[in-house]
């Protein structure tokens, strides 16, 4: 009955949080890592939270695969192999406060930085250093947060072009993430189980699905507006989540 209990909050969960990362390519991510953290061991939930936003992600990519800005993709998957090579030879670890802290501060100080600071993918050197730093704080707490939605939030691109380009990386990243937990650091305490991971990769699926008609109703202002609020709510959690922790 428990077991049950489990699966039917877990796949309520992946299904919400799927549509709504489809329609704002944020906070989806945030809530599922939460609730898997409270329900099994960190390496499973790191395994599980990895495959199920692997198959959101690149469902989404695919759905809108005719928007990527491949220019931007380029820059943050190497990024992202730079960061992947740096953690599976250093063997990196931070304590986990630190870094919910530092994701929480990411959008208040990004808003407060003059305008040739600020963070844009559109910049040259940008796209690299987003995958960098996105892909190492995926390997450090499971969540890239509010950082990457930074990098894009004052860019060029419409909406569509910002949610496909972000699940493009973002299915690099988790993939490096599944790769690094469930291969590199060999953690086989708390096991996935593999047919639970399979219904719930089906289930981001469905949810990601039903988020595109919202998506498409949706205008570039009201888009902008909603990643701002959600971006800036997120960073208030992780800093009282990394505040918390330490207390």
């Amino acid at each position: 009955m428990a077991h049950a209990m489990t699966f039917g909050v877990l796949a309520l969960a992946v299904l919400s949080t799927s549509f709504i990362s489809g329609i704002l390519g944020i906070a989806g991510g945030m809530i599922l890592m939460g609730i898997l953290l409270l329900m099994m061991p960190l390496s499973s939930a790191m395994m599980l939270h990895g495959v199920v936003q692997m198959a959101s992600n690149a469902w989404r990519a695919w759905l809108w695969r005719q928007h990527i800005d491949w220019r931007i993709l380029r820059g943050t998957a190497l990024g992202a192999v730079v960061a992947l090579a740096a953690f599976s030879v250093l063997q990196l670890s931070v304590s986990v406060p630190l870094v919910l802290i530092a994701l929480g501060l990411t959008p208040f100080i990004s808003y407060v930085l003059p305008a040739k600071l600020q963070l844009n993918v559109d910049k040259p050197q940008h796209p690299f250093t987003c995958g960098v730093v996105c892909v190492a704080l995926q390997l450090l707490s499971g969540v890239s947060g509010p950082l990457l939605d930074i990098y894009f939030l004052r860019s060029r691109l419409d909406r569509r072009a910002v949610i496909a380009t972000k699940a493009a990386f973002q299915t690099i990243g988790h993939s490096f993430k599944i790769l690094y937990f469930g291969v590199l650091l060999a953690r086989n305490q708390g096991s996935t189980e593999w047919w639970m991971a399979a219904v719930m990769m089906a289930l981001a699926v469905v949810g990601t699905t039903l988020s595109r008609g919202v998506l498409e109703r949706m205008s570039d202002t009201d888009f902008r507006s909603w990643t701002r609020k959600v971006v800036t709510a997120a960073g208030v959690y992780y800093l009282a989540s990394g505040v918390w922790a330490f207390v």
